[in-house]
């Protein structure tokens, strides 16, 4: 274990899911990633996402030590803290009333005072919150959860599980990821497959993740009978062999990683033998922590290949939105959406004069295509002449943009009408 000792700034990946949460942290001045253990002296990364409420007193337990005073001392288990913040609606616990962003700030805080064993809390300099899916409430849940957890505010960001593995990948050798890379994510009764491809057709280096999900039982549900385990298992080890093959194609896929310990050698046999012919095979179930923090770190050195690559995932802006402007007599061109960036964080808001006519000109340039288009705003019954006009565009569907202009006038010239004209545009 490491000491209280000053070893730079901190960054902090967190990984929060329904059922468990991991925390990775690396100091600036190392090159370790290392992931906190929920039990001293072992590898033991998952926390379980539950708190348990002592009856009639406001005593609260986290993790492995809630599941224990629920059994033990008939403690009132709290689960699926994820879920209940992303739906909102107040839990009732023991007549009273709680905020689920509440109950869900007070695990993550309670989780991260694991980090006392290697550094106060107020030495975090960046928290990455990594998590399944950034969608609907998901995101101004975790906000909410995140305000207020530590005394001295670090920088906060959030991404989603395919984020961070991207983040991952970029940070391992190339040879692991240079033509292809599979994820496979097992837990439930499902398999997540994520499919990470590289386009070096583009500069910069485009990065793709695809998804897909397969049903997917646990081996562990099969029943003791020796010989009808025996059958399901081998049934279970041809089904994975089915989705990774049809995964990998024609691919030449340089690794697999494969999360979750339903993964077991005890039922993989063919597809285990499928998956290491030629490539490298990898296990854990501490990635997506990992990959949040290698993301942090990257940015905050500004070396390695994160530089010379974008990420554009499900969440990710997908082309580069423009427009020309005259600036000093020159025409120049004014970057105003970047491809790269979490469509729903991506807006611009501008001023800028119209000489004549009614009408702008708006320069999309898909980054998975050839070339650019112009998308034209028509500003019916705008009044003639010089005019000032303010402009804010913002992402409202990953491929949709909302455009909404405003008439400002001209001071004592032409006075403001503040007409407003609004327009959606599908950008790919």
């Amino acid at each position: 274990m490491l000491g209280l000792l000053n070893h730079g700034r901190l960054f902090v990946g967190y990984d929060m899911g329904n059922d468990y949460a991991q925390i990775s942290y690396a100091f600036s001045d190392s090159e370790e990633i290392e992931t906190l253990s929920s039990v001293a002296g072992e590898q033991n990364y998952c926390i379980p996402a539950v708190l348990c409420k002592k009856p009639g007193v406001n005593q609260w337990f986290y993790g492995k030590e809630a599941l224990r005073h629920a059994e033990e001392q008939g403690g009132i288990l709290v689960e699926n803290l994820l879920s209940m913040a992303i739906d909102g609606e107040p839990v009732q616990i023991e007549g009273e009333s709680y905020q689920p962003e509440a109950l869900l700030a007070l695990f993550m805080k309670r989780s991260l005072g694991l980090l006392s064993q290697i550094a106060s809390l107020d030495k975090i300099y960046e928290l990455a919150v990594t998590c399944e899916r950034l969608e609907g409430r998901t995101l101004e849940a975790f906000r909410q959860a995140v305000a207020g957890i530590l005394r001295k505010t670090p920088r906060v960001s959030f991404e989603s599980h395919e984020e961070s593995y991207y983040h991952y990948m970029l940070g391992q050798p190339k040879e692991l990821w240079e033509d292809c890379s599979i994820l496979c994510d097992y837990r439930e009764s499902r398999i997540l497959l994520y499919r990470l491809e590289p386009n070096r057709n583009t500069t910069p280096t485009a990065v793709f993740i695809e998804e897909e999900t397969y049903p997917f039982p646990s081996w562990e549900s099969f029943g003791s009978g020796e010989e009808l385990r025996k059958m399901r298992m081998e049934r279970l080890d041809q089904d994975f062999l089915e989705i990774v093959q049809k995964a990998a194609g024609s691919r030449n896929v340089n690794s697999f990683f494969l999360i979750g310990e339903n993964f077991s050698e005890q039922w993989m046999q063919e597809s285990l033998r499928f998956l290491c012919r030629g490539r490298r095979v990898f296990q854990g179930n501490n990635l997506y922590s990992k990959g949040a923090c290698f993301g942090l770190l990257a940015k905050y050195r500004e070396n390695g290949e994160e530089k010379n690559h974008v990420f554009l995932g499900k969440d990710k802006l997908r082309a580069n939105v423009g427009m020309k402007l005259m600036r000093q007599g020159q025409e120049s061109y004014l970057a105003l959406l970047n491809a790269g960036g979490n469509w729903f964080e991506t807006e611009k808001t501008l001023e800028f004069y119209l000489q004549d006519g009614n009408s702008i000109e708006i320069i999309i340039t898909p980054l998975m295509g050839k070339g650019s288009k112009l998308a034209q705003m028509i500003l019916e019954d705008l009044p003639k002449g010089l005019t000032r006009l303010k402009a804010c565009f913002s992402m409202t569907k990953e491929n949709q943009m909302t455009v909404e202009i405003e008439d400002l006038g001209l001071g004592e010239f032409r006075p403001a009408t503040h007409r407003i004209w609004k327009e959606t545009i599908t950008i790919y």
